[in-house]
């Protein structure tokens, strides 16, 4: 490895183990985030200039790549401008770090501190897909394969939970109680804030056999959902999670209608609030299942739903 390269991971390294844990004092959610946004920025510096991995450097960045990654994340990976500028964020805070760390870089870092943040001038949409859309979706796993089953019980615990999908990574198997009459998983929500979520007595079946064939030995803090290299086990990125639901949508698509053009784990938030209180639940219910703080966050969730 060159030293330009081994320069540029040796910051990356202690950003992200030593500034944000340590002396930012981030939450685990947040340096998760600006982990998966740097792996996803360097993993497309490194497709779009054909660059190897092991010798991108701080000579491969400056504000045209790194602006054309933004764009790349919302017209090729359907991010929403919100999304697009969260990103953004966690990239400047990065070359921020870095400039300080070594003044050398300080022109690159003003360089793309000036790239505004873009504005969200379409009308926000709240979309949600039918109960015959679910069904259609959850055909689509290969149960009998590994992945096709991990993912599956996935898409069943965020649909029966409502839960965000970095919740659903974050369970560990500690979360999960299942040795009383009402079996429940423990969401830790914004704000670090957690709360016993129940869950329906088909879902507990669907656990009970993802935990016989991934969880033989029953470490309580292993997380719920890994994946596995060389026999090292570490947490499934939401990245994963993304591409594997708007897998499976493109594959109902051709069966069902109903599926939307675009699906995103979200969406499975946002259609069981709707599946709930179309089903009776009342609004006060629904805002206490969501983990909404107001009422009027609520009230507004729903009108947007309803409206459509």
């Amino acid at each position: 490895m060159k030293n330009d390269s081994l320069l540029f991971y040796r910051i990356v390294r202690d950003f992200l183990t030593i500034y944000l844990p340590k002396q930012r004092g981030a939450s685990q959610n947040t340096a998760k985030s600006y982990r998966d946004t740097l792996n996803l920025f360097i993993d497309y510096i490194s497709a779009s200039q054909g660059t190897p991995l092991a010798d991108i450097s701080f000579k491969c960045i400056s504000r045209e790549p790194v602006e054309s990654f933004l764009m790349w994340l919302e017209t090729d990976r359907g991010y929403s401008v919100n999304s697009r500028n969260q990103r953004m964020c966690a990239v400047k805070s990065f070359l921020r770090y870095a400039a300080e760390k070594d003044k050398i870089l300080m022109p690159l870092f003003l360089d793309v501190k000036v790239i505004p943040k873009k504005k969200d001038t379409r009308v926000r949409e709240i979309e949600f897909f039918s109960e015959s859309a679910l069904k259609a979706i959850l055909e689509q796993p290969d149960r009998n394969k590994k992945n096709g089953q991990r993912d599956l019980f996935f898409m069943i615990l965020m649909y029966d939970t409502g839960a965000r999908a970095q919740e659903i990574l974050d369970l560990r198997l500690c979360n999960i109680r299942m040795d009383g009459k009402n079996p429940y998983v423990v969401i830790t929500g914004k704000g670090a804030k957690t709360k016993n979520v129940p869950i329906m007595e088909k879902t507990c079946k669907h656990l009970k056999s993802y935990l016989h064939r991934f969880h033989i030995e029953d470490n309580p803090e292993e997380y719920l959902f890994y994946i596995e290299r060389k026999g090292i086990r570490s947490q499934v990125s939401i990245d994963n999670v993304e591409k594997f639901v708007a897998r499976y949508g493109k594959k109902a698509q051709e069966t069902s209608t109903d599926v939307p053009e675009h699906l995103y784990p979200h969406m499975w938030r946002h259609s069981r609030a709707m599946h709930l209180y179309r089903n009776g639940m009342p609004l006060p219910l629904v805002a206490e299942w969501l983990g909404h703080a107001k009422m009027d966050t609520t009230m507004r969730f729903m009108q947007m739903l309803i409206q459509r």
